[in-house]
Formats: C-alpha cells, structure tokens, sequence
C-alpha cells in the first residue's frame, strides 16, 4: 500500500504555496521530467512533488525562428547530471542527455526525490522530446512527459508543428475551476514545448555566452498553461563542474507571466509572479550554437531553490574540429 506524505501543517504548508505552479520549463527536473525535483516547476499538476517543479523551472523556450536561423550543420551532444536543493537541503537529482544532428534533435531528462524530499514522498519522472530543425521556421517537436508519486501520475504528450500545437493531452486533467483562464487556438500558436524551449540559440559565428543570449522572451506551452519567461542579461559568472565543463556561463534573469490555463487567485502563482530574483545560468553545447541551463535559482516562501549541474559534458560530434567543452 502507497505510503502518504505525512499531514504536517509545515509539510501543508509547503505543498499548497508550491503548488499550482507553472511547468516553466527545465526539462531535467520539473516535475515532468525528475520527480522530487517538483521543488519548483508546475502550476497545475496534481502530484505532490508537482509543485516542487518550480525549481525545474527554468528551462525555456525559443519561440522565434531566428532563434534556430545560422549554421544547421552544428552538431552536439550533452550530458549532464543535476542535483536540487531547497534551502541548502537536498530534495533532488536529474540527468540530461541532448543530441543535436544536422536537422534534428533529441532529448531525454529523468530525475527523482532525494534527500529530505524522501521522508515526505518519491517520485520519478521521464521526459523526452524529438524534433526537426529548420531554417525557414521554428522546430517542429514530439513531446513526452510522465511523472508518478506514490499516490500520484501527471503525463502530458503533444506534437507541435512550426510552433503549433497539432495534439496535445494531459492527465489527470486540470481540476475545474471557474475562475481558471481558458485555453484558446491562439494561446497554443508561436510555442514551445519546456524541453525544446530549454536549449535557446545564439544567432551570429562569434562566441554564445553573450549578453545576446539572455535578450529574449521565451513563449512556451507545457500541455496545461500558456506562459511567458521574460529573459534579460545580468552578468557573466565561471563555473568549475565536479565534472565536465569549467569557463564562462551567461546569467539571466528571468521573470514569469502566465497567459492562459492558470488560476490567478492561487498564492503560488502570484508568487511566482512577483519574484524578481530568479536566474537562469546558460552553458554553451560544445559543437553548436546552443545555450542549456547550468543552474537555475529561484525564491520561495521556505528558502531558495537552487538546480546546479554537477557534471556538465559537452562536446562535438565526431567529424567537427571544435574542442570538446570542459
């Protein structure tokens, strides 16, 4: 028999503030794609670690076809490993696994609770996505995503056509709520699915971890809500990986407007909302013109959660002369 998180009024506390948040984008730990990594990313799943996806958070979207315009024939691939705090504390970890072909792409993301997440409940998601690139339009993509607890299921599945969405389901549904903002044709046209929307390129031949990186608003629809990640350069920090990457990485910071498919009533979402200090750390993929999360830090009501890779390996496909990313 599942286990059930134990009824705490902290513990009530903490999932109903993080609950409802919106699935911004990471592919790697946002509750559609890592479990307890829920910390920070989804406003309208049902799991309980759902919410913690805020934190997953921030992988975001390309929404423009000059974000995919250059040289298609960069080809690279990613490996990446993840851990996810909250206030200090360990409630996460995830992997991330991008391939990047001469006019495709593919990703995988899993993730799971850890640490202190653990005494209160498990989880895993598995999120993954395919995808055509263009020099014409923006990428077409197939997208997956499933997230189970031990008394909860969240899976979304879509397939987006030059920024279109052409399919798309989510269950369990959205809890019915009149006061919801309702779905339209318009909100599910110029959008990116989270993981797509996670690897944003750099126009130009020059270098990617440029303040150019982060000039950008990112439109994304995750299967349940349409929202905006409103990007804007920061700063530039170094970065030393346990393994992997160590150079320059972009910061952004990042702020977030839902559109459709929200209840804007909910505390956590205006939350959300208000924050001014989240950011979002952009990496560069070694072999491509292509930025992807590094870390990713975001205020909540309990403490600042924070999703850091601590293996971050980049490199070309065999064939390309640039060096590997390290």
């Amino acid at each position: 028999m599942a286990k059930h998180a134990p009824q705490s009024p902290l513990w009530r506390r903490l999932v109903v503030r993080a609950s409802n948040l919106p699935r911004i984008a990471l592919p790697v730990l946002n509750c559609g794609s890592g479990g307890a990594v829920c910390w920070i990313t989804d406003v309208n799943s049902r799991c309980a670690c759902r919410h913690a996806r805020l934190l997953s958070v921030l992988v975001f979207a390309t929404a423009t076809a000059d974000a995919w315009l250059g040289d298609l024939n960069a080809q690279g691939r990613l490996d990446a490993r993840y851990s996810v705090t909250l206030a200090g504390l360990p409630v996460g970890r995830g992997s991330w696994t991008i391939d990047v072909g001469n006019d495709q792409y593919s990703s995988t993301a899993d993730g799971a609770t850890a640490g202190l997440m653990r005494i209160f409940t498990s989880g895993r998601g598995h999120s993954t996505v395919r995808g055509t690139i263009s020099a014409s339009q923006p990428p077409s993509s197939n997208y997956a995503s499933s997230i189970y607890t031990d008394t909860k299921y969240d899976e979304v599945r879509m397939v987006i056509s030059a920024g279109v969405v052409k399919e798309f389901s989510a269950e369990p549904p959205n809890t019915p709520n009149p006061t919801r903002v309702p779905l339209t044709d318009t909100h599910r046209r110029g959008v990116s699915d989270p993981m797509t929307a996670s690897m944003v390129r750099v126009s130009g031949t020059g270098d990617t971890v440029v303040p150019q990186a982060c000039q950008r608003t990112l439109s994304i629809f995750d299967g349940r809500m349409r929202y905006d990640l409103q990007l804007g350069f920061k700063r530039f920090e170094t970065v030393n990986s346990e393994e992997g990457y160590q150079g320059p990485v972009v910061v952004c910071a990042v702020h977030f407007r839902p559109l459709a498919g929200h209840v804007p009533e909910r505390y956590a979402l205006r939350y959300l909302m208000d924050t001014r200090d989240m950011e979002l750390w952009l990496a560069p993929i070694a072999g491509t013109r292509i930025v992807v999360p590094y870390r990713i830090s975001i205020p909540t009501p309990v403490g600042v959660g924070v999703m850091e890779a601590t293996q971050f390996i980049a490199m070309p496909h065999a064939g390309k002369t640039t060096a590997k990313t390290q």
